[in-house]
Parts: C-alpha cells; structure tokens; sequence
C-alpha cells in the first residue's frame, strides 16, 4: 500500500522530468537569496534552465561553514513576514544553522512525514507516542505533525522521564513510539527496574529510530529488548529534519524521496561522483522549499546508493544506513578510526550494555584511545576474574577492526553520562602541536 501512489510509483524517466521541472523551479526561487543570488553559477542556469538532472554538478556545493558564516538571513529567500517557523542548531561554537519555512514548507514537511511512518507500516489506527525533543531540534515537531497528518492518535510525550514514558504506554496502549536509539537502552533497563516487559507489558509492534548514527548490530539488540520491529529513520535540519528517507516494511535501505531532494553520492575527497554501491558522502538538494531551498548541501554523513529495484515496488532509490560521518572520522596512532566501527564490534557482545564513550588523550606523549563500556547488570556482579578475560576480549576485537589497541575501561550499567540530545560518542582531549 502507498501514501501517494502516483509518486511513489513514477517511472524512473517521470521521476527525474518532475525532479528538472522544481529544480529549475528551486533555482530561481533561490535566487532570491542574498547568498544565491550572487552566484554566477545559479544565475546563468536561472537564465537558460536545465533540461538534464546531471546538470546539477555543475552548481556550487552548500556546506554547513557557509550557513553559518551567512547567518541569519543569507540564506533566505522570501519576505520575513512570510516565514511561520524556524529551526535551528546549538551554535554553543559560534553562529547556529538557522532553517526558516513558510506554510507550503510545513505542509510539504508533514506529507513526507507522513508518507514515511505510512511506509513503515504505520496506520491511522495507531497511538503514537514522540519521544523526542521538541523545539527547536526538528525531531519532536517533525513527527508531530506527520503523525497528525496520517491520522493518528499522537503523544507528544517529549524526552526523558522513563517512568512517565512507560506509564504513557500503557495507560493509553502506545503501539509506535519513536526514540534516538542511544536513549531505548536506558528505557528498556528502566522497564525491568519497574519489573516490566515491554514485550508483554504493552502494544507495542513498532519503533522509529533514527537521528544518531547506529549499527545494523545496535538495532538488532533495540529489536530483540522490546519484542517490535525497529524501522530506520534519516533527516537532517538542513533538509527540513525527519523524512528525508525512511525505511519501507522490506527493511533494505532507505528510500530518499526523490521528489522532494536530489540525492548524489560523492567521493568527499576528490568531490566526484561515485558509482552505485560505493561509499561516499552524502549530498542534498530541497526540491520543494520555498522559504530557504538549500541547493547541493555536503552532508557529509557517508552511504552508499543501493543498487536495484525494492521488492516494495517504490521507484524512489534507496540508501544504505548512514556509517558515520567524513567529520566524525579521528586519527590516532596513524589509523583512520569511525566510532561506528567500535560501535559495531561492542553491540556483537551479549555482556555489553547500550552505552560506551571514546576519549581520546595525550598520556606519557603518546596519543591513547580510551574506551569506556557499560556492562549489562547481570554481568557486572564482581567477578574479577570474568571481567578481566572480557576486557581482554573486548581489547582484542577492537585491536583488530580499527589497528590500534585501545585502553577497555569496563564500567557499571548507566555510568556513562547521557547527552541531551545525540549521543556524544568521542571527546578529544589530546594536546595539540
């Protein structure tokens, strides 16, 4: 079943035609931006029009320096006082990334919500509860309104508070929530404080997950705690928030809405484009924002394009979970290292809890990497001799997935402070020169 059959269903040929047309539409829409607007590149293309998609490589990449540098009207491309909501990032380093929409935005927002959780397998007949921060981060009231706008009955249960969270599922027979993945370990632990399964405990048959990078391993374990199926969930501010691509019941990529965004993969280094299989980073083009359309916008989140058709019959391509980011990337030792691939080799281990944290720090003028691990309760019991050969274990495993043999702190379950938010998995401490 489809939200929007005739979208989802166009023709690769249909697809992209629709894509040129509101492209061309974007760039002239852009142009209205005192940034946009004084680029040669858009002007020229705003003059003549594109008839190809591939055109596009030849417009300026958007990076994320230039948002902020141009903060906070450069970008935007209306009159203010049609501008109803913006979101923003921390900007606790300098100037946020503000993102400003108008009413055709929020609707256009809400139907690709929409249109997501429907993919999933989410109905009207659900009670959906949100736990998620609203405000300004787009996860809260992105789901908001989707939920509202596919009809069901919403919770806007916000984030934190365990035991509110728990006693809202059950007083009102919550069947779908949706939660950052770092937060449901904590929630599922809080469940068996209460002396509780969520898998008999409640009606829940689904979770959304998303925001934060996770392994295939991590949602698994997510799965395999509350007895549901776990459906992944990509968005980020820049592109309005959730529902840029989401996973469909067939659990094999992301599909990108493709008549809302262009999607290209390109090699972070070399800029180009990369063959359908390959890794690469992730850029982005909005296709139906008129307040601030963001054109070829460096993610730089990495993926990959799923080659083939989907056994769901949606045309729209798919990606492949995000691995990490090009940013996220550390050095030590002379190894390139990504915390997914920790993450990776940790969420493999029955004995290991939800949460670990990666410190990076100058000790004796060598450069270390410190791993702290939450053990699950029922394996943190005192025996020395148990931990010790863990440690051991764990050290290993992770010696030989990234080439550097890192310091295993094991720790108690819910030691590890939580971040509001994302989880902050790294924190670099090394001395500098």
């Amino acid at each position: 079943m489809y939200w929007e059959k005739e979208l989802e269903l166009l023709e690769r040929k249909d697809l992209e035609h629709l894509q040129v047309e509101r492209l061309n539409k974007t760039l002239r829409q852009a142009g209205n931006s005192p940034c946009y607007g004084q680029m040669p590149e858009i002007s020229r293309f705003i003059r003549s029009g594109m008839t190809s998609i591939e055109q596009i490589r030849e417009l300026p990449f958007t990076a994320k320096e230039d948002l902020r540098r141009d903060f906070p009207w450069g970008f935007l491309a209306t009159d203010k006082k049609d501008v109803v909501r913006l979101h923003s990032s921390s900007g606790t380093t300098g100037n946020p990334v503000a993102v400003y929409h108008n009413r055709h935005d929020l609707n256009s927002w809400a139907n690709l919500m929409a249109r997501s959780l429907f993919t999933a397998g989410v109905r009207d007949t659900d009670v959906f509860q949100n736990i998620c921060g609203y405000g300004l981060f787009t996860g809260g009231l992105g789901f908001q309104y989707g939920v509202e706008k596919l009809g069901c009955l919403s919770i806007p249960a916000g984030a934190g508070n365990s035991p509110r969270q728990i006693k809202l599922m059950r007083d009102f027979g919550t069947t779908v929530a949706h939660a950052i993945p770092s937060y449901l370990g904590r929630l599922f632990d809080v469940f068996r404080e209460e002396g509780l399964d969520p898998r008999k405990d409640t009606q829940l048959h689904t979770l959304v997950i998303g925001a934060e990078p996770h392994t295939e391993e991590h949602r698994r374990r997510i799965e395999e705690m509350f007895g549901v199926k776990a459906y992944n969930s990509f968005g980020l501010s820049e592109m309005n928030g959730p529902g840029v691509a989401f996973e469909c019941i067939e659990q094999n990529g992301l599909h990108v809405w493709e008549d809302a965004y262009v999607l290209e993969v390109i090699d972070p280094v070399t800029l180009q484009p990369v063959a359908d299989g390959e890794v690469g980073e992730l850029v982005m083009t909005t296709l139906d924002r008129q307040a601030m359309p963001v054109i070829r916008y460096r993610t730089r989140d990495l993926t990959r394009i799923l080659p083939g058709p989907c056994p769901c019959g949606r045309t729209h391509r798919r990606i492949d979970r995000i691995s990490g980011r090009s940013d996220d990337m550390f050095i030590i030792k002379g190894c390139n290292v990504f915390p997914m691939q920790i993450e990776g080799v940790l969420m493999k281990l029955p004995e290991v809890g939800d949460d670990y944290r990666i410190t990076l720090e100058t000790i004796d003028d060598q450069d270390e990497m410190i791993i702290e691990v939450e053990v699950k309760k029922e394996w943190f019991k005192g025996d020395l001799a148990f931990l010790d050969k863990l440690q051991r274990h764990i050290t290993h495993l992770i010696r030989d997935e990234v080439l550097v043999r890192p310091r295993i702190k094991l720790v108690e379950p819910s030691s590890i402070p939580k971040a509001e938010g994302k989880a902050v998995r790294v924190h670099d401490h090394r001395q500098k020169g």
